[in-house]
């Protein structure tokens, strides 16, 4: 039941950035380092201010100059987010290194960290809708079509816990064997996004 053990933390995570809610607040991580834990709030923190960092960009309003800076904080940020998902795979790698895995196990597109990648995000999307669906400044028409969306978001949710718990017992089993391939992202990459490396000459 791994899912049910991360989510709580994940809604901790949301629930302390929203208690100043800017996204330069430094993170206090309230769990013992190098812990699961410590790591999966590090992972929803990063997500939750990437989360308002896109919030932010989409201001008619913002400065060009201040777009700029904050695209790259995102660049910066996804490549953060995406470092973590690693750290995570890294732990079930070494949790089910001494399983067995059968000679008919089967391999899942998506390995159990990437899954919890967006359970993380589903959480935030459930904080926020939960916002908009009591908002008391909004219209009961608007309330009305954000607790239906709600809803949704919370099945999601009980289907996501499902289908990862699924997902690791198959692995624990050996009826499924996993694999962490590094992302290897380009655009932040010197020696692989043209523009940069272009730019070098």
């Amino acid at each position: 039941m791994f899912a049910e053990f991360a989510f709580p933390v994940f809604e901790q995570s949301i629930t302390d950035y929203h208690k100043y809610d800017d996204v330069n607040q430094p993170i206090e991580n309230p769990y013992e380092k190098g812990s699961i834990e410590h790591l999966l709030y590090a992972k929803n923190w990063v997500d939750t201010v990437q989360w308002h960092y896109e919030d932010i960009i989409r201001d008619p309003q913002i400065d060009p100059v201040a777009a700029l800076e904050l695209k790259r904080k995102i660049d910066a940020s996804n490549q953060v987010r995406t470092d973590m998902v690693e750290y995570i795979d890294s732990y079930f790698l070494d949790k089910y290194k001494n399983v067995q895995v059968k000679p008919n196990a089967r391999i899942n597109t998506e390995s159990p960290a990437w899954a919890m990648d967006r359970l993380s995000i589903l959480a935030l999307k459930i904080y926020h809708m939960q916002e908009e669906a009591t908002r008391p400044d909004a219209s009961e028409d608007h309330r009305a079509k954000c607790q239906a969306k709600l809803d949704v978001l919370l099945e999601q949710k009980q289907d996501m816990f499902t289908s990862i718990s699924q997902l690791i017992e198959d692995i624990e089993n050996g009826d499924k064997f996993m694999k962490a391939y590094k992302q290897m992202k380009m655009y932040n990459d010197e020696e692989l996004n043209p523009v940069l490396y272009q730019n070098k000459k």
